[in-house]
């Protein structure tokens, strides 16, 4: 299966939420779902939250990011 997003847009991201503090959950399920519209892509914001609060527990390392937005990425 072949990615979705590139790892330089996922460490930019990354590097957005970590700015960030990713203090707020739900401040980071808006930044993720910023992140999958602009490029075209639908989300629910419950399934945001759930991510966002996963990429956080897992200290946001990439493959986890990646995992969430792959599953998260809703096509429109």
């Amino acid at each position: 299966m072949k990615e979705r997003f590139s790892v330089t847009e996922l460490a930019a991201l990354r590097s957005d939420l970590l700015q960030g503090g990713m203090i707020d959950s739900r401040e980071a399920a808006e930044v993720l779902q910023i992140f999958l519209m602009g490029r075209g892509y639908g989300v629910s914001p419950q399934a945001a939250m759930d991510a966002a609060s996963r990429v956080e527990m897992a200290g946001c390392a990439l493959p986890v990011l990646q995992h969430e937005l792959e599953n998260l990425a809703l096509v429109m």
